[in-house]
C-alpha cells in the first residue's frame, strides 16, 4: 500500500465531507441524550426503552467512515515504483577473444567461463529486449544482428574462437555501428529506442596501441556517449594469468584503468569479475539494470479493497447491532 505519490489527489476534498459526516454524527447523538434526558419519569423510560448497548452500537459508524476514508485514498490514485520489463531497447554483447582468452587463471579458462555466463545472460534478458553479440581480437565481426531471438545468439556464444590481437575501438565502433543500423529500421514515431553497449575483455588494447587513436577504445567511448549509447566495461581476469604463445609464456594481466575510463567516458558502468563465479554476478545484475525500468504504476487496488470490506463490515455490523441499514 503506496502513500508516495498521487494521480488525482483533488480527491482528498472528500475528506472534509468524511469530516463533515463525523461532525453531525457526533452532534446527532449528543441531542439524541438530551431528549432522553428530558424525559420525565426516567424510571418508565428504562422499563420500556431499550437497553443501551454501550460504546458497541458506535462500531458500524466508525467502520464506515474507515470506509469512506480508505476509498477516498483509493479515489486520489495512490502510485508506486515498480520494476517492469522493457519492452523496446538494444544491447550489443561484446567479447574479447584475444588469444589471451585462453589463460586458465579462471577455470577452465577465461574463455570457457566467458561463455557461461554470457549464455546464462543472454537466456535471461526480458524478452522484449533486442540482443546482439560481436566478438573482437584484432578486428571485429557482428555475429548476431540486434534481435529478440536467443537461440541464434546462445549459438554464436558457444562457437566464439580466439584470435590475435585486441582492436577495443573496433569492437566498440561495430557496436555502435550496428546499433544506429538497427534502430533506423525500428525507430518509428517514438524514436530509437535506447541503446546499451556491454564490452567485456581481459586485457590492454594492441591495436592501435595509443587508445585516443582515431579507432582507439577512448576515442570510441566518446563518441558512444555522444550518442547516448553508454558502453559498460567487465573486466575478467586476475593479475597472474597467463598464456603460451609460440612457446613462450607470456603474462596476460587485466587492464582495469582503460576499462574504467571507457565506462567514464560513455557515461557507463564499470565492472571487475575475478572469477566465473563473480562474472556470472555481474552479469545477473545487467540483465536486472538493462532489463527492466522502473516505473509509476497504479497502487489503488489494495485501497479500494480494504475499503469495501470496511463498508461491508460496517453493513453487517449496523444488522447485528441495531437490525438495520446505517
Amino acid at each position: 500500500m503506496s502513500v508516495s505519490g498521487f494521480s488525482a489527489p483533488w480527491w482528498f476534498l472528500l475528506l472534509l465531507v468524511v469530516a463533515a459526516l463525523v461532525a453531525g454524527y457526533v452532534l446527532a447523538m449528543r441531542s439524541r441524550r438530551r431528549r432522553t434526558m428530558r424525559f420525565t419519569n426516567l424510571e418508565l423510560l428504562e422499563r420500556v426503552a431499550p437497553r443501551s448497548q454501550g460504546r458497541v452500537r458506535h462500531v458500524p459508524a466508525a467502520l464506515l467512515v474507515v470506509s469512506l476514508l480508505l476509498l477516498t485514498v483509493a479515489l486520489a490514485g495512490p502510485t508506486a515504483e515498480e520494476k517492469v520489463p522493457r519492452n523496446r531497447a538494444t544491447v550489443m554483447l561484446v567479447v574479447d577473444v584475444s588469444l589471451s582468452m585462453e589463460a586458465t587463471d579462471v577455470q577452465p579458462s577465461r574463455l570457457r567461463a566467458a561463455q557461461d555466463a554470457a549464455r546464462s545472460f543472454a537466456q535471461d534478458l526480458t524478452p522484449g529486449v533486442n540482443l546482439g553479440l560481436i566478438s573482437f581480437a584484432g578486428t571485429a565481426t557482428v555475429l548476431v544482428a540486434p534481435t529478440t531471438e536467443r537461440d541464434g545468439v546462445v549459438n554464436a556464444i558457444e562457437n566464439l574462437r580466439l584470435a590475435q590481437s585486441t582492436a577495443t575501438g573496433e569492437g566498440i565502433f561495430a557496436a555502435i555501428q550496428s546499433i544506429e543500423s538497427f534502430s533506423a529500421v525500428v525507430g518509428g514515431a517514438e524514436g530509437p529506442p535506447p541503446a546499451h553497449i556491454v564490452l567485456m575483455t581481459d586485457g590492454k588494447q594492441t591495436v592501435p596501441q595509443d587508445e585516443y587513436a582515431p579507432r582507439g577504445a577512448f576515442t570510441a567511448a566518446g563518441v558512444a556517449k555522444q550518442k547516448n549509447i553508454p558502453v559498460t566495461t567487465i573486466s575478467f581476469g586476475t593479475s597472474y594469468g597467463s598464456v603460451d604463445i609460440e612457446g613462450k609464456r607470456v603474462p596476460v594481466e587485466v587492464d582495469d584503468t582503460s576499462m574504467r575510463e571507457i565506462a567514464r567516458l560513455s557515461g557507463g558502468d564499470f565492472y571487475k569479475a575475478a572469477t566465473a563465479e563473480e562474472l556470472k554476478k555481474v552479469y545477473d545484475d545487467l540483465g536486472e539494470q538493462i532489463g527492466y525500468e522502473t516505473k509509476e504504476v497504479d497502487a489503488s487496488r489494495p485501497w479500494l479493497a480494504l475499503g469495501t470490506i470496511a463498508l461491508l463490515g460496517a453493513a453487517v455490523g449496523s444488522l447485528l447491532i441495531g437490525q438495520r441499514l446505517p
